[in-house]
């Protein structure tokens, strides 16, 4: 179950407020470290945990270096990583220069399983 709570915000983008409303966000719950994960992942495989820490920080690595190549990672059924920029806009293109990047992000699209997953999860309310 996905925990959420419901706070009251003011509307966005209207100036002084506007009319104030309740909206759900999820209350998250701690968090999944490396080592919890490994442990839950020798559950379901023959690997040691030293294998299955290898291949995580492995595969740590190997999306680093790809997504520095400016490549779509694609992990199947997990989904998919991507780098993305945002830049300052100019009129003339001979203004171009890499310096005009203000922000480099990595995107996420979940697969269709995970996602099916957690709209499949339920909510529970909690104060």
């Amino acid at each position: 179950m996905i925990k959420i709570k419901f706070s009251e915000k003011p509307e966005p983008g209207v100036k002084g407020g506007g009319t104030k409303k309740f909206y759900a966000h999820v209350v998250t719950d701690g968090e999944a470290t490396i080592d919890e994960l490994v442990k839950d992942i020798e559950k379901f495989s023959s690997l040691s945990e030293p294998d299955i820490r290898g291949v995580i920080v492995a595969l740590e690595n190997v999306i680093q270096n790809k997504l520095s190549d400016s490549k779509i990672v694609r992990l199947e059924k997990l989904g998919s990583l991507y780098p993305s920029v945002s830049s300052e806009g100019v009129d003339d293109p001979k203004d171009l220069a890499s310096s005009m990047v203000k922000e480099v992000t990595i995107n996420y699209r979940p697969g269709e399983r995970l996602k099916k997953a957690i709209n499949d999860a339920g909510f529970k309310i909690v104060k």
